[in-house]
Parts: structure tokens; C-alpha cells; sequence
């Protein structure tokens, strides 16, 4: 319900060609308490000065010379995109009143003017229009606020798992808080830690800090997208992607590959115009894992399973600027790259592990000092 004070505050344009019409309507109204009125004796301008003033009702004569009302109803309909028109039409003619609800006006009054009719039909009329403008106002901020959380939930997780949670709004309770996990019999995992952040972060600003970690990993998330890489988490200056999932592809591998290689490039870019050089070291394995968004609240995708684990491993045992993987991920790459063996090493918690370093990628059949990969 619209407050009366509202109502009373609407704008108002009497068109009569009559000057006595136009004074007792203007009349009627003030007294009534309307106090935004204005009026015009010719129906040429009634265009114009509905495109300046955007008038809440319009009580419009029918009966003028040079453009009756139901011409200037025609010439308003290029205006109001909806169709509806904020008409009020006087006329003396029965037979008018009809034509003129078909054109688009909203209602009619009848002359000689009843003062009550016309107060009641004035006052109905802003009511109602005044209502579903402020339902149009509404509707677009739910679509703005709907859209933006379509934005912030996407960038949280994949499309297709987003997807998958808006379908869920229309259910109970119980189905939205049923948890999303599906099972991928091979994805590949990269690890990424920025090498001695610790140091650098205390001998600077919490605001050069944050500032470098966002460049960096914004630069990843660039590479991510470019490689088709689902960016799970970061963690400090831990960042973390995953190949192959939510929706699975055979070259999971080689995109990790093709994504670790072009975040060494991407930190050299960096340091060729920062302050602050850094470094990073890298970790890539291949495996099963299982993939979700598990609890009721702050929901997170990520990733589960042996895979996660032994590709931290190959981070945390690997060397600053290079690139260490798992034999399963050297299995699993489709494609040739220049791969150097890194011999067995003791990983923590995985025991003994044959590791390779991955390098630039070759044109040629892909053979190092040590082996062939596949």
C-alpha cells in the first residue's frame, strides 16, 4: 500500500483545451492536497512535457482541435515502452469511453465532472501506478542483488557445481544441505608455494603483502582459466588447482603441465618489474580424488584424496624455481615435455618416490638423459 503522502506528491498534468476545465480540475486537486500540478491548453506539447517531467497521471480531454486525445494517447505510446499509459481521459461522448480503454488509458472520467468521481478515480489510479512502479523499482534490485550472487558464487566454484546448487534453491532445506561429492578416477593436482614468504612478508607492509599475493595470484588465476584448470583454494601463499574435474578430459596432466610451466613464466614477468623478487617451487601428481562441496555454511569446493596429499608432497620436497612430478603424472601426460630424473627421493608420509622435473616442452619425440615418457 502506497502512503497518502506519497500520493499526494505525485505529478499531475491536466491537458484540456477548455480553460475552465483545466481551472476547476486544478482546483479540485490543490484542494484535495495534490500540490505537483501543472497543465497545458494544447495537446501538441503533451509529448514534449511528458518527456521532461515524466508525469505519474496525465487527465487528458478528448475532445480538442488540431490532435484530439486519442492522437496525443498514440504519440505517448513511443514513450512508455510497456504500453500503459498514465491516461486519465475526460469526455462527454459514452461511446468514447471504450475506444479509449482499448487505446491505453487506464480510466475515464465523465463530464459535466462529479467532484467526488473525479477525486476517487485520481487518488485509485496513482495508487495503482505508483504501487507496480515501486514493484518494477523492486524487481530490478532483486535481479541486481540476484545477479551479483550469481557473480560471487561462480567465482567461488566451478559453473557446473554452482549450477548444480541453484537448481538446489527450489527444494527443502534438507535437500540444499545434502552435500555435492562425485568421485573422478583420474585428475591431476598442482601445488604451488611462493619460496620464503615468511621472510618477506615481515620485512614489509601488510599492505605490500597483500598487494603482491594478489598480483601473483591473480597472474595464476589468468593461467588457470587459459588452461582450463579449476583454482580449488589458496592458503597463505599456497595456491592450489586441479585438472579433470568437474568436468573430466583425458589431457588433465597436460594442462597442469602447461600451467606450472607458464607460472614460472608468469613470476619472471613479475620480478622483471617488482620491488620484491620472488620465487616459486611446484608440485603436480595424478590419481583418483573425490570432489565437493560438504557442510551448511561459507561452502567450499575441494578436493580429497591420496592425489592432494602426495602432490603437497611434491611441492614441499621440491626445489625453488622448478617443477616436480609424480611417476603417475608422467604416465598420465598425452604430450611431449622435456622431463628430467630426479632419482628416488624419501617423501614424508609416501616413503620412497620416483620424482621427475618437468622443463620447457619439446617439438621433437620426447627423450631426456634418462628416459622416454612414455
Amino acid at each position: 500500500m502506497i502512503h497518502a503522502s506519497v500520493i499526494l506528491k505525485a505529478k499531475l498534468l491536466i491537458v484540456d483545451d477548455q480553460f475552465a476545465n483545466v481551472l476547476l480540475l486544478e482546483r479540485l486537486l490543490r484542494s484535495a492536497g495534490y500540490s505537483e500540478i501543472s497543465s497545458t491548453q494544447d495537446p501538441t506539447e503533451v509529448m514534449h512535457l511528458h518527456q521532461q517531467n515524466r508525469y505519474d497521471l496525465i487527465l487528458l480531454d478528448l475532445n480538442m482541435p488540431e490532435m484530439d486525445g486519442f492522437q496525443v494517447m498514440e504519440s505517448l505510446k513511443s514513450i512508455e515502452s510497456d504500453g500503459v499509459l498514465p491516461v486519465l481521459v475526460i469526455t462527454a461522448q459514452p461511446n468514447e469511453k471504450l475506444r479509449a480503454l482499448k487505446v491505453g488509458a487506464l480510466d475515464f472520467l465523465s463530464k459535466p465532472f462529479d467532484i467526488a468521481e473525479v477525486l476517487a478515480r485520481v487518488k485509485n489510479l496513482l495508487q495503482v501506478r505508483l504501487l507496480n512502479l515501486e514493484t518494477q523499482k523492486l524487481y530490478q534490485q532483486v535481479l541486481v542483488e540476484q545477479n551479483l550472487s550469481d557473480m560471487l558464487l561462480h567465482n567461488m566454484m566451478p559453473q557446473a557445481i554452482a549450477e548444480r546448487l541453484k537448481g538446489r534453491s527450489k527444494l527443502t532445506s534438507d535437500h540444499l544441505n545434502q552435500a555435492i561429492v562425485d568421485s573422478y578416477a583420474n585428475v591431476t593436482v598442482l601445488f604451488a608455494d611462493i619460496v620464503g614468504f615468511t621472510t618477506f612478508a615481515q620485512d614489509v607492509s601488510p599492505e605490500v603483502m597483500v598487494g603482491v599475493l594478489n598480483d601473483l595470484f591473480t597472474r595464476f588465476d589468468n593461467i588457470a582459466d587459459h588452461h582450463g584448470l579449476e583454482k580449488i583454494k589458496t592458503i597463505g601463499d599456497c595456491y592450489m588447482a586441479a585438472a579433470g574435474l568437474p568436468v573430466v578430459v583425458p589431457d588433465h596432466a597436460d594442462r597442469a603441465a602447461h600451467m606450472a610451466l607458464d607460472m614460472l613464466s608468469a613470476i619472471q614477468d613479475f620480478n622483471a618489474s617488482s620491488q620484491h623478487p620472488l620465487n616459486i617451487r611446484i608440485g603436480i601428481s595424478s590419481g583418483a580424488a573425490v570432489a565437493g562441496i560438504i557442510g551448511k555454511s561459507k561452502f567450499l569446493y575441494d578436493l580429497w584424496g591420496d592425489v592432494v596429499n602426495t602432490a603437497s608432497r611434491m611441492e614441499s620436497h621440491g626445489t625453488a624455481g622448478r617443477i616436480q612430478i609424480s611417476e603417475a603424472t608422467r604416465q598420465a601426460l598425452n604430450h611431449s615435455f622435456s622431463l628430467e630424473h630426479r632419482g628416488i627421493i624419501d617423501v614424508k608420509g609416501k616413503g620412497k618416490m620416483s620424482t621427475w622435473f618437468l622443463n620447457s616442452p619439446t617439438l621433437g619425440d620426447h627423450i631426456d638423459a634418462c628416459s622416454i615418457t612414455r
